[in-house]
């Protein structure tokens, strides 16, 4: 590579959890620059998930291990050998792995069908929790495809 590597930016807690996770969920959810706006709906949503989840977590660690729930463990990409394409199975890092877990469970909570953002949210966290919903499926689907494309490892890049 002829351009060094770009400096990593430091991500700021949030408030109500101290957590740089939480402030990396909100970019992602956020829409034209309305930060706020997306805390506002974060939290909305973990209030939802508090009062509707049974369990002794709080509602940060239900988030926390939905997230867990819906990160890939390894991706497909494709890779041009000879006169054909190959979907070859990779790993994926630990940032990225965060990073899609997080855009699937947004992408697929604006999706849902529901009243607002966080009702729509906090279903697709609990949703993912239990192991059900659209992210852990689309998870699950991508292990799959990795695991019948297996044989095309050796071709790694």
């Amino acid at each position: 590579m002829r351009k060094r590597k770009p400096k990593i930016r430091i991500i700021q807690p949030d408030a109500r959890y101290s957590d740089p996770t939480v402030t990396q969920f909100v970019n992602m959810l956020m829409y034209s620059g309305k930060k706020s706006t997306a805390f506002r709906i974060f939290y909305d949503a973990m209030d939802i998930v508090k009062e509707k989840y049974e369990g002794e977590e709080n509602e940060h660690e239900v988030w926390e291990k939905a997230l867990k729930n819906v990160m890939p463990g390894v991706e497909v990409r494709s890779r041009r050998v000879g006169g054909s394409t190959f979907q070859i199975p990779t790993e994926i890092r630990q940032k990225r792995k965060v990073s899609i877990g997080m855009k699937w469970l947004i992408t697929f909570a604006r999706k849902r069908a529901g009243k607002g953002m966080p009702e729509k949210l906090a279903g697709e966290i609990l949703a993912a929790v239990k192991g059900e919903g659209q992210a852990v499926k689309r998870r699950e689907d991508t292990h799959r495809m990795a695991e019948s494309n297996r044989a095309f490892s050796h071709f790694r890049i």
